[in-house]
């Protein structure tokens, strides 16, 4: 997840917290949605699916509130894959978060995109201005 704060609608990553990928211990939990699409099994493997923890984004939820920062946005990696967000990634996106998603080609990391959700929940690219 990505820590930081938005002003004049530019959004400023301040902390990254990296976190485990709970899809197998969550998928239960959406499947019911996933059946309502054409995405396949919520128990893909995790190398095709990822999850948060709900107790670890309250968790991160309170440690941005305390630094006086917010949640901005998630990161994942496509392995083997392009860094362009999935259906699975969409029925899952949040509004008003990015979505940084890195495209890793047999093992190295390559293209870096974000996205973020339009009004009718869509993922629009974003520009990514400078990373350090």
């Amino acid at each position: 997840m990505m820590m930081g704060y938005i002003a004049n609608g530019v959004k400023t990553v301040v902390e990254v917290i990296p976190t485990a990928n709970a899809w197998e211990t969550e998928a239960d939990n959406f499947t019911q949605e996933i059946n309502k699409t054409n995405i396949t099994s919520p128990t893909s493997s995790l190398k095709r699916r990822y999850a948060i923890a709900p107790q670890i984004m309250l968790q991160v939820q309170r440690e941005a509130r305390d630094k006086s920062l917010n949640i901005i946005g998630i990161y994942h990696s496509h392995p083997d894959h392009p860094a362009i967000p999935s259906e699975c990634d969409r029925l899952y996106a949040w509004a008003g978060y990015s979505y940084i998603i890195v495209s890793v080609q047999k093992g190295i990391a390559s293209d870096i995109l974000s996205w973020s959700l339009d009004d009718n929940h869509q993922f629009q690219s974003e520009i990514i201005d400078n990373i350090t």
